[in-house]
């Protein structure tokens, strides 16, 4: 059986991992576990849910034009 992934589905299951702290100035950073350098803030909390997600396609796209080996998240394996 063929199973395919659309980067979409990778990107959401990183996601859904992520992890927002606030901040003690009330600002918030978020990082998602395994995805070594993903880092975004933000001054609520969805701002920083939407600079993550931001952070995380660039850092999906450059690894994958640099034949960077990507993490395995949720049984998603681009290698």
């Amino acid at each position: 059986m063929l199973v395919c992934y659309a980067l979409s589905d990778y990107i959401q299951e990183a996601l859904t991992i992520s992890q927002i702290e606030q901040l003690e100035d009330a600002s918030y950073v978020g990082t998602i576990p395994n995805c070594q350098g993903i880092i975004a803030f933000g001054n609520t909390f969805a701002e920083c849910q939407v600079e993550l997600r931001s952070t995380l396609e660039d850092w999906v796209l450059l690894g994958l034009k640099l034949g960077h080996t990507l993490p395995v998240i949720a049984g998603i394996d681009y290698q």
